[in-house]
Order: C-alpha cells, then sequence, then structure tokens
C-alpha cells in the first residue's frame, strides 16, 4: 500500500476497506463443519508443522513482528479459549495470533466470503477457519464446532471488529455478541492488539508490536447478558490501553460528518 494513502469512511462498524471483493457462499445447516478424524488429523499438520515455518518468515520479514506478553498465554495451557483482536491486515490477522501461541492449535471465526474462493476453500478451512452461518439451522453446527474445539485444549481467534481496516492504529467499537462464547462455555479470554511502530535509521519503516493481554475470566455472579457486556468492556478497554503505543499512521482515516458535510479526523 502507498505511504500516507487517505482512507475516507462514514461508519466504524460497518464499513470494509478490504481489497478482496468475494461472492460468499451460504453456510447452512448442509455446511460440514466437523469432518472425519483423517481429515483432522491432516489439518493439524497443515496448521502447526506444514505452514508454520511460512507463517513466522512472513511475520518477521514483512513486519518484523514482535511479542509483548505471549508468556501470558501459559497461564490457561491445560485449557482451552478465546482470542480477542483488532483487525487490521487481511493476511496476517489469520496466523499471527497462532504463532503467539504455538504449540496450541488455534482456529479462526471467519466471514463467510473466506471459505469462498475458488481453490483457496480446502487450505483456509485445514488452516482452521470456522465460518459463521447464515441462518438459525445451521448456528447449531457452528456451536457444536466451537464447543469441540475449546473443549480439546484448542485456541479460537475472533476478530470483534468484524471488517478489515488496514494500519488502522485505534480501536474500533465492537458489539458484545462476539462475547457469549466465553460466557457460555466458562472459558477464559485473551486479548492480542497489534500496534504499528517505526523503526529504522530515520524512523520511517514500519513493524508489528503485539500485546498479549490476560487472560480475562467471566464473571459468574452477572447474569449472561451483563457477563458478556462486562467481559467486553474490560478487553475492550485494554486493548483500546494497549493501541496507544502505535506511533506511526501508514493510512490516515479520516471520518466524514454527513450531517454538516465535512470531513473530521478520528482523534
Amino acid at each position: 500500500m502507498e505511504k500516507n494513502k487517505v482512507i475516507y469512511y462514514n461508519d466504524e462498524i460497518n464499513d470494509e476497506f478490504s481489497k478482496a471483493k468475494i461472492i460468499p457462499k451460504v453456510i447452512d445447516e448442509n455446511y460440514k463443519y466437523s469432518k472425519n478424524s483423517l481429515w483432522d488429523f491432516c489439518s493439524l499438520i497443515f496448521q502447526n508443522i506444514l505452514s508454520m515455518p511460512i507463517k513466522v518468515l512472513y511475520a518477521k520479514i514483512k513486519f518484523r513482528v514482535k511479542y509483548v506478553g505471549k508468556e501470558n498465554f501459559r497461564k490457561c495451557k491445560d485449557t482451552g479459549y478465546f482470542i480477542y483482536g483488532n483487525h487490521t491486515q487481511s493476511f496476517a490477522d489469520t496466523f499471527l495470533p497462532s504463532i503467539a501461541n504455538y504449540p496450541k492449535r488455534n482456529f479462526l471465526i471467519v466471514n463467510p466470503e473466506n471459505v469462498s474462493m475458488k481453490g483457496l476453500k480446502t487450505i483456509v478451512e485445514l488452516l482452521g477457519a470456522i465460518p459463521i452461518p447464515e441462518n438459525i439451522k445451521a448456528m447449531k453446527n457452528f456451536l457444536d464446532i466451537i464447543e469441540k474445539r475449546i473443549n480439546k485444549k484448542s485456541s479460537i481467534t475472533i476478530y470483534p471488529e468484524a471488517h478489515i481496516w488496514p494500519y488502522y492504529t485505534k480501536i474500533r467499537p465492537f458489539k458484545i455478541v462476539s462475547f457469549k462464547y466465553p460466557v457460555k462455555l466458562n472459558k477464559p479470554s485473551f486479548c492480542i492488539t497489534n500496534t504499528y511502530q517505526s523503526y529504522g535509521k530515520n524512523n520511517n519503516k514500519i513493524k508489528i508490536v503485539s500485546y498479549i493481554d490476560g487472560p480475562f475470566f467471566i464473571n459468574n455472579e452477572l447474569t449472561q447478558k451483563e457477563a458478556q457486556k462486562e467481559l467486553r468492556d474490560r478487553i475492550y478497554d485494554c486493548m483500546v490501553e494497549r493501541s496507544k503505543n502505535s506511533n506511526i499512521e501508514h493510512i490516515k482515516y479520516v471520518k466524514i460528518d454527513e450531517k454538516n458535510k465535512k470531513e473530521t479526523i478520528k482523534i
């Protein structure tokens, strides 16, 4: 991407800036979330062995990724957990958490577009993609596979911002719906906040420094809805604080104020 590019937006929650334009397949009750044991074994090999060197090399060469706090994952090594992150890279976001909590197996809740790419659908599924269902009938299968993965002590990564904003340095608002899974299963959560920081002779190059915080445990004294909101607020506040470590803006995001017909930069 061009340096100092400007992107104009209207809606922090719904605007999408991924360059990929894919017609999503319908994820209904016929979609097989859970396949046979041979498939699961092949997926494990693909996720944690064959693809891992590529993930690590890409992260180091492209972004010089540095993790701060990845030892926190060890506090929950004997249980499954959820990871929440800010969504600022279309490719790297699919594996940055899995590098940090390796060798634990990591899965990823994704939009249907991610499993709708011709020629790549099987690879994406092998890498651990769990697509969000399109109808109520498919929801049971979706929830079942989440519970199955968590009970097998794997991690599941969720991007509650939902839409990709490349190189965005703030944290966008996100809804509480993504936090129903750890509440329902009474499992811990972590957050990984990717920040963009400068380096180099003139401090004009960009690296990713990822901050890992947690575990965040459920407040069982609250109702489910209250617990979801309370967990969401704790993680959101933590990510907002960590995002302040970004010190370089590769892409400037400018909000368009439709009411007053003028542009205002988000602060």
